[in-house]
């Protein structure tokens, strides 16, 4: 299928941020590479658009969320929030930046993040809250805001979410980097690759994501994700609701049926 712009997101300042859709996989570009794709309360605004438009395009299987130029996200704005005239303000970009987060988890595509160069403080937070992340060889990670006498609280909610407690404290209260490789190691990324073969990695993970039944996909995301922030007794009767629900959808019964027939199964997109 051949590339296409997306339509424009509803608002002055969409240069910040682009879209580009290609054969299902939909590519958000942060687009502040001066500022090294800071989240200024713009592009904050665009990225609230565009996610709400994805999570209606039944078109759209896959997102994918990188940088323009050498950064992938430098965290907030920090000239920006400097400018603000309070803290009911500075409370509000906040909340924005974590509603904004929260979507990330509440589409229904899987989100990749393509982290292309340092991803810092809320720039980290983004590489942890998306579902999946594949790291360029030179990318390094921080939540730096603790060098700034700035701990990096919202950034915690999702780094210790993916870190051992551990990692995540010596992150959270070092603000030292850490490599790609060691990002790996420590689980903030799925997969590490050279930085020039980093959108054509991320291209074959999203082809073996698009390779799978949307309707399933999108239901195990959402009991992924609850059954994370439930108790054991909780999280097992969801998952068994849920995982019986999904055994008599479409999807579940062609697979079934394609897997005893030793056939591959014919999904309907």
């Amino acid at each position: 299928m051949d590339e296409t712009a997306s339509p424009a997101i509803a608002n002055a300042d969409a240069a910040v941020l682009q879209r580009l859709d290609n054969d299902g996989v939909a590519v958000l570009t942060l687009n502040r590479p001066r500022q090294y794709n800071a989240l200024s309360a713009s592009l904050l605004y665009a990225l609230h658009g565009a996610l709400d438009a994805i999570a209606a395009d039944e078109a759209v299987r896959v997102v994918v969320i990188t940088g323009a130029g050498p950064a992938f996200c430098a965290g907030h704005d920090l000239k920006e929030m400097k400018g603000l005239p309070g803290e009911r303000e500075m409370a509000d970009l906040f909340a924005s930046c974590s509603a904004m987060m929260q979507k990330l988890v509440a589409l229904p595509q899987p989100v990749i993040a393509a982290v292309n160069g340092i991803a810092t403080a809320a720039g980290c937070q983004l590489a942890a809250q998306c579902d999946l992340a594949v790291a360029a060889d030179n990318a390094r990670f921080a939540t730096s805001g603790i060098n700034l006498g700035l701990f990096c609280s919202t950034p915690a909610v999702a780094l210790s979410r993916n870190l051992s407690r551990k990692r995540a404290a010596e992150m959270l209260f070092t603000g030292e980097f850490i490599d790609a490789d060691t990002a790996l190691d420590w689980g903030l990324v799925n997969r590490v690759c050279p930085a020039d073969r980093l959108m054509e990695t991320v291209a074959a993970l999203a082809a073996s994501l698009k390779s799978k039944p949307r309707d399933s996909l999108a239901l195990g995301k959402a009991l992924f994700y609850r059954q994370l922030e439930a108790g054991i007794a909780a999280a097992y009767d969801d998952a068994s609701r849920t995982i019986a629900c999904n055994m008599v959808a479409p999807s579940a019964l062609e697979g079934v049926d394609a897997f005893l027939g030793k056939r591959a199964p014919n999904w309907k997109s």
